[in-house]
């Protein structure tokens, strides 16, 4: 798929909405090459992508259900439902991870920020690209077992999955700010 839809059209698509086809190889690495086309002080590239795809959506939905059954006993059949199916929908599902440079002169922060940027990035790529797709974090980013089995380090943290497939579903527009009541002017 090639598209050349504006920014402005960019919304994110429930993953539950997402399914074949996803972007092939090829097309992933276009994507991701145009992701790391982000402000990055040091040039110390502190993220990298693990590309979560076939059966191992499966793997990793059942640890993910598994680990809510014993994080949260309170979890109703619908909630685990939700976390089983989570990562079945979109074909595509890159996790992107911030490994951070300790110690270094540019801060933890702009590193988070760059990786951030990233994934804002890959978001407007599959945009451009004509898939639809959604920045996901909760309970599957956080929990420690749960990226061990998505293959991130512990000295690792995840920015997010970023679910990629062919919209079954148009989501509706939300409203939106107005960029003028955002904005003021600094004192001259």
């Amino acid at each position: 798929m090639t598209s050349t839809l504006p920014l402005i059209s960019r919304i994110s698509t429930p993953c539950k909405h997402l399914g074949d086809p996803g972007p092939d190889r090829q097309l992933l690495l276009s994507l991701l090459a145009e992701a790391v086309h982000v402000p990055d002080h040091g040039r110390l590239r502190p993220w990298r992508f693990i590309l979560i795809e076939g059966e191992a959506r499966a793997r990793i939905g059942e640890t993910l259900f598994r680990r809510v059954q014993e994080a949260v006993p309170q979890a109703s059949a619908t909630r685990l439902e939700k976390e089983q199916t989570r990562f079945s929908f979109a074909p595509c599902i890159v996790a992107v991870v911030l490994t951070p440079v300790k110690g270094h002169k540019v801060p933890e922060i702009e590193q988070l920020l760059s990786g951030g940027a990233l994934c804002m990035n890959l978001l407007h790529a599959a945009h451009q690209a004509g898939f639809g797709a959604q920045w996901l974090t909760g309970f599957a980013a956080y929990d420690r077992e749960v990226l061990a089995a998505v293959g991130v380090a512990e000295e690792e943290n995840l920015l997010g999955y970023i679910h990629i497939g062919t919209r079954r579903e148009s989501p509706p527009e939300r409203e939106r700010p107005d960029p003028a009541e955002l904005l003021t002017v600094a004192a001259p």
